[in-house]
């Protein structure tokens, strides 16, 4: 959010600044000169098959989650959206009154098979409609109105249990994004990493690739190993090692299922190369935008939910193959719903709650939580049932082995998915 890929420190105290919010390496990702080549083949990750790990996958703009899991028995339903609201047969069914969006059919498959689970109506008391703020309240785990300055990965980070990741040469933490994730900010510092999933495998930032080369060349101006220059030549180092080693192993992955070629699923794709490659990382972020539907909504929705489900299905199905499902769980977010009310652009506008999905081997599929209800009056909002810090409590406590309190600052009801 706060810093970009490209950024470089030029001197301690800002690299501190940035490393002290967990960003650390992230301000060199995109750089990677030859001459490490050497030692980042010499680099070779510790296996580790027994470890947990998180996939995030923000949904960002606010998905319309009456769309997504339609309820096609409640009258309310097309009362409330006379011209978006897709029909009962259309609707894949999850139940006798729920169903899918019908472009999801790969999704339905997943579900079917007891490998996508439903979370049904999740959001927090006092919501806040901002895109900027509600993302903020999601990926730091606040409350509406309380800011963090750390996300409640970060904060996961930084705590000392059974789930975290050991200290070796793996970043933490990968995300696959334009931007730092918040969810990542944290207390101490941490090895997280980051890639532009529309660079991924071009040939570009060359220029700044040597303009690194030759700054790590140069000679220490203050011959001191613990001043300015030596620290940050140590981070880049330590920087470009890892990009180095990660785009070895995306160059050499074959993935045992067919990926879209969209920007989404290719970085699904990255996201099962890095874990088949045996990298201790336990939390990777993806995201996937342009769910700001407010208006002609139709086409748009079901585009983006053929990208989501297709590009779930083909990560899911890799994993499975390459036998590390049993070690991944997906999870899927995004800052609010939209409206139950659509509006005159046949679009909707931002609103509240909305299902998020998860998604692996071990999780217990089908529908959890309870559906909305929709006996609302005009333009007015959906009411949560399940607050959203339920789901991290579960992932943090049922899936990572790590005690909630320290990190969502109190307890929250486990839910029944895992």
């Amino acid at each position: 959010m706060n810093n970009s890929p490209h950024f470089l420190p030029t001197t301690r105290r800002e690299f501190l600044r940035f490393s002290g919010s967990g960003i650390g390496l992230l301000a060199f990702s995109n750089f990677a000169p030859s001459f490490l080549v050497q030692s980042t083949l010499a680099a070779t990750p510790r296996p580790e098959k027994d470890r947990s790990i998180l996939v995030l996958v923000q949904l960002a703009g606010g998905n319309d989650g009456l769309n997504t899991v339609i309820p096609f028995e409640d009258a309310n339903y097309y009362r409330l959206r006379p011209t978006i609201g897709i029909a009962k047969d259309q609707a894949l069914r999850l139940s006798d009154t729920l169903g899918l969006h019908p472009a999801c059919t790969a999704m339905h498959e997943l579900f079917k098979g007891g490998k996508l689970g439903v979370i049904q109506n999740v959001g927090y008391p006092n919501p806040n409609r901002s895109h900027f703020r509600s993302t903020e309240i999601w990926e730091s785990g606040s409350d509406s109105n309380q800011i963090l300055s750390s996300g409640w990965i970060g904060r996961f980070l930084d705590n000392t249990c059974s789930g975290t990741p050991v200290a070796d040469n793996d970043p933490t933490a990968i995300h696959l994004s334009g931007e730092v994730p918040q969810t990542f900010l944290a207390d101490q510092a941490h090895q997280t990493f980051g890639l532009n999933p529309n660079t991924i495998g071009r040939r570009e930032n060359k220029q700044n690739m040597e303009f690194l080369e030759r700054l790590v060349h140069q000679p220490s101006a203050d011959h001191d190993e613990h001043g300015n220059n030596s620290f940050l030549k140590q981070t880049m180092m330590d920087a470009l090692v890892t990009e180095k080693r990660v785009q070895k192993v995306l160059g050499g992955y074959q993935p045992a299922s067919t990926y879209p070629g969209n920007p989404f699923a290719q970085s699904l794709k990255s996201v099962a190369a890095l874990i088949a490659a045996g990298l201790s990382t336990r939390v990777y972020f993806v995201s996937l935008g342009g769910f700001d539907t407010h208006a002609n909504q139709a086409n748009l929705h079901q585009n983006l939910m053929k990208t989501l489900s297709d590009g779930l299905a083909a990560f899911q199905k890799d994993l499975e193959a390459h036998k590390l499902d049993d070690q991944v769980t997906t999870m899927t977010f995004s800052e609010f719903g939209r409206r139950p009310m659509e509006n005159e652009s046949k679009g909707t506008d931002h609103g509240t709650a909305a299902p998020l999905f998860v998604m692996g081997s071990k999780i217990k599929g089908g529908l959890h939580g309870t559906a909305p209800d929709l006996n609302l009056a005009r333009n007015q909002d959906l009411t949560y049932t399940t607050d959203f810090r339920q789901v991290y409590a579960t992932m943090l406590d049922r899936w990572f082995s790590c005690p909630t309190d320290q990190i969502l600052g109190k307890s929250y009801q486990p839910l029944g998915f895992i």
